[in-house]
């Protein structure tokens, strides 16, 4: 059996706010950067160790992966992608939730967040929070980078990566440490656990809380836990 280990970043300053957030590139407010290292001490004092961490391209995720990292006293390659990016939340990102209904309507936000398959108002191509735009996603075909996902996007987005990279370590062994966001970790639970698009949109995930799966060599789940 192999351990895979799904971590959801610390609180960000905009998950303080209630702010969608998604391709943002917020930081770690301090406690999210507390609940980083208490994840890491988790993990130690559990006895996990790691052989390579995959995460986001976002500073959110790649501090809490460092953060954690440094606490374990662990140096190992760490993979950052745009594939394990947030779910991009279109216009919706940087509104305070109030502030999009009044915008927006209560069904548009609403639909979104309880809806596998439901968008959020798209961005315009030309506003500078569409990625394409930003110099960190300069070598990206723009036909790839999202406007606004729904959950069943997301999906769609980082099954490649999971069945491409991520797995094929997995299958010899490696011991990983996935470093993510609430909706891409949601995605990776749904693969994993092989849920219903109405299971995938119940699942929830704490900031900062250590979940381990137990895979055999075909990734196919015997249990999962929380470290704590």
């Amino acid at each position: 059996m192999t351990k895979l280990v799904l971590l959801r970043h610390g609180q960000s300053i905009w998950n303080r706010e209630k702010r969608f957030t998604g391709w943002s590139d917020i930081p770690l407010s301090p406690e999210g950067e507390r609940e980083a290292q208490q994840a890491g001490y988790l993990l130690q004092r559990a006895g996990f160790t790691f052989d390579m961490c995959f995460t986001s391209t976002l500073q959110r995720a790649k501090s809490t992966a460092r953060i954690v990292l440094s606490t374990m006293q662990l140096d190992i390659p760490v993979y950052d992608s745009w594939h394990l990016n947030e779910r991009h939340y279109g216009a919706l990102e940087g509104m305070e939730r109030w502030a999009a209904i009044k915008k927006f309507g209560v069904w548009p936000i609403l639909g979104c967040q309880i809806k596998f398959d439901a968008t959020p108002p798209y961005l315009n191509p030309q506003d500078p929070r569409f990625p394409g735009n930003q110099p960190g996603y300069a070598g990206i075909d723009k036909s790839e980078i999202p406007l606004g996902e729904s959950l069943q996007h997301t999906l769609t987005r980082i099954q490649p990566y999971w069945e491409e990279t991520i797995r094929p370590e997995i299958q010899q062994g490696k011991r990983l440490l996935i470093v993510s966001h609430r909706n891409t970790l949601r995605v990776f639970t749904t693969l994993l656990d092989q849920l219903s698009s109405v299971n995938i949109m119940r699942s929830r995930l704490a900031t900062a809380r250590p979940l381990v799966y137990e895979l055999d060599q075909q990734c196919k789940t015997a249990r999962h836990y929380y470290v704590d």
